[in-house]
């Protein structure tokens, strides 16, 4: 039997490989062939195989094609094949053209293009199918950048996941996924005024906790707003909790207007029994508390609800509450005759962790504590830290998962420094044993995770909007609920133009702001700005985003030199300290903000100036540290990740000239 990767001499052009490497396709990028290890090799080592061995797969090379054995392929267990346009190669069930892909249903991962520019290569990974019972390894988060609090169900096929949004405008992405490890954005369950009305929240005030559920064909997603959130002084506008629903989850105009509940709290959750009494669990501070407001008290409590009109038809009982202070993101499923209750305990910070309780009489106890509470931990020694959170979501072949939130602080030295992702979606494999869930084993969420079926995806961080069409495209957010229609996208052709209104970036109400979260580092964001400031203290740009209180713009304004207004680049950092730069009096200009694991770099090129001078490097203007961009407010709390954006602002007037974005982009 072979031990490594396996191929015979070239010249036979016929390739030889153990059965562990398992050869598929994808239909959209027919021209990248890799085989990837169902299981680890004892070695890593080329070596030469016997063609006769049972354990060998054969696959056939034209003479135009040749095998490429880097470094990085061997030691990561991925081999590559290259052919030449208008050649083909087979293995087993698969055949990969270069011009074009034999059908062949399913095992399909989307890869990007690679550097093989001159050759076509075709992906071949692991398998997909979720069917299959093989051990893969995937990697985390799931859901990249800012989407903490995920929420996941299962209908038919389909898995979807939503998370929190806080104070940004539409409310509640809504991600769909066939297997739990590649997701895409579908939509916004709150894309309306008189669904959500945010207006000058804190930071982190906003939509807290989503969850998802689906029951006799109709979605529910149930929530609940923030107006004010002021931990620091134990200043809170308790809201009340409300759900919104739908027969069809891909279209953003068919959620239906909010259904209040009698109850306040945040961490809303909607359990439907046997019987068909529904119940709704939620959290808020014991009612004999105390005194002190240092004491955290937070406790889940429950009630059966008339879902019709919100109405609360028994009194809430406090079915939780934990020694830290803290148990919130309350989940009730029921399995077996046993009801199970998931919470999130010890707050969201580094004591965050993950609590079971289980009940055979009912969702109002009482409950027994599992014997291997916490479910899993993740210390601060771990890549993946601040764990918890989490849901859990049964897949049609009998496999359970969960999904928690998690931070990727970054590690240097013996410190860490904090995440400019925020709390993102991590997903671990679940099991059962004697009527309790198992998570991952007992161990630490990790960035790399085994499980049923696993992949991994290769996440381009490659994204770009060149504004075609009449409709901005999804992914794209404003700080608040928007009071009035100050963009279009017709005014030019395939360009954004942003009217800007009288609030500045710094001020809690909503400016003319368009915001997309970070998903990745290093990262290059990158615009091309024509705007013409008809009067000082007007200004459009692009901007590095924490909150209003910690952010970092650079654009373009006008400024007084000499008795003469000209026009002029302006970087703000978040002390507000400016630096200035006159460019052209007309033209475009294209800003740029640099991503690194440590710092943020701003700067621009002046298109007109440059045609001229066939200068093509960029001016920098600012470095600033990521710890720097991450400080937490005065007031409110950080909840939520790192966004860039584009911005026009007046300061306490409107800007009569248009700013006209001509793209904008991810590199």
């Amino acid at each position: 039997m072979c031990t490594g990767l396996n191929v015979c001499h070239e010249k036979s052009k016929t390739l030889i490989l153990p059965s562990y490497l398992l050869p598929l396709t994808h239909p959209i990028c027919p021209q990248r062939l890799l085989f990837r290890p169902t299981t680890t090799p004892r070695s890593r080592a080329v070596t030469r195989c016997s063609r006769g061995s049972d354990d060998l797969r054969k696959i056939a090379v034209p003479h135009q094609c040749r095998l490429t054995q880097n470094r990085t392929a061997l030691t990561t267990g991925w081999l590559y094949l290259v052919c030449t346009r208008g050649t083909s190669c087979s293995a087993g069930n698969v055949r990969l053209n270069a011009r074009r892909l034999v059908p062949h249903t399913g095992n399909l991962k989307v890869v990007p293009k690679t550097k093989f520019r001159p050759a076509i290569v075709l992906s071949i990974v692991q398998r997909r199918n979720m069917a299959s019972s093989k051990t893969g390894t995937f990697a985390n988060p799931v859901l990249p950048g800012f989407n903490p609090d995920p929420s996941v169900i299962r209908a038919g096929n389909d898995f979807f996941c939503v998370t929190s949004s806080f104070e940004y405008f539409p409310g509640v992405p809504i991600y769909h996924s066939k297997d739990l490890i590649k997701w895409v954005l579908i939509g916004h369950a709150l894309t309306r005024k008189s669904q959500l009305d945010i207006k000058t929240p804190e930071p982190g005030g906003g939509v807290w906790a989503t969850t998802i559920r689906y029951h006799n064909g109709n979605f529910y997603i149930i929530t609940n707003s923030f107006d004010r959130y002021r931990p620091q002084t134990d200043d809170r506008v308790w809201p009340r909790g409300f759900y919104v629903k739908t027969s069809n989850i891909w279209n953003d105009s068919s959620w239906s207007d909010p259904v209040y509940f009698d109850q306040v709290g945040f961490d809303f959750d909607l359990f439907w029994d046997d019987d068909g009494v529904v119940y709704l669990s939620s959290c808020y501070r014991k009612i004999d508390r105390s005194p002190d407001p240092r004491i955290r008290d937070f406790a889940v409590h429950i009630s059966t609800v008339d879902l019709k009109s919100g109405t609360l038809t028994s009194r809430p009982r406090m079915i939780r509450d934990s020694v830290s202070g803290f148990a919130e993101g309350s989940h009730i499923f029921k399995r077996n005759g046993y009801y199970y209750l998931f919470t999130a305990e010890g707050g969201t910070e580094s004591g965050h962790c993950e609590y079971v309780t289980r009940s055979r009489e009912g969702p109002f106890g009482p409950w027994e504590a599992a014997p291997h509470n916490p479910l899993w931990r993740n210390t601060t020694y771990d890549d993946i830290q601040n764990t918890g959170h989490c849901d859990v979501v049964e897949d049609s072949q009998g496999q359970w998962w969960a999904m928690c939130l998690g931070v990727r602080p970054r590690r240097e030295g013996s410190s860490w420094r904090a995440s400019v992702f925020g709390r993102e979606s991590m997903l671990l494999p679940v099991r059962w044993e004697n009527d309790w869930p198992i998570f991952n084993e007992g161990k630490a969420v990790a960035l790399r995770m085994e499980a049923p079926n696993g992949y991994i995806l290769e996440d381009d961080k490659r994204w770009r909007d060149d504004f075609t069409g009449i409709k901005l495209g999804l992914g794209w957010y404003r700080k608040n609920t928007p009071v009035r229609q100050d963009f279009s996208m017709t005014a030019r052709s395939n360009e954004l133009t942003l009217y800007g209104g009288p609030y500045t970036l710094s001020m809690p109400a909503c400016p003319t702001l368009f915001l997309r979260k970070q998903k990745h580092w290093p990262v290059v964001w990158e615009t091309q700005l024509d705007f013409q400031p008809e009067a000082l203290r007007v200004e459009a740009g692009t901007v590095v985003w924490w909150n209003h209180t910690c952010y970092a713009s650079i654009g373009i304004t006008l400024v007084e030199r000499d008795g003469q207004l000209q026009r002029a680049i302006r970087l703000t950092d978040p002390d507000k300290e400016v630096k200035e730069a006159i460019i052209s009096e007309q033209g475009a200009v294209k800003l740029i903000i640099e991503s690194t694991e440590t710092s943020y770099q701003l700067g621009y090129r002046d298109i007109s100036h440059d045609a001229h001078e066939a200068n093509e490097s960029w001016t920098w203007l600012g470095n600033i540290d990521t710890q720097v961009m991450t400080r937490a407010p005065e007031v409110g709390q950080p909840f939520t990740g790192m966004m860039m954006g584009l911005y026009s602002f007046g300061e306490m007037q409107p800007v009569l000239s248009p700013a006209h974005f001509a793209y904008a982009e991810f590199r």
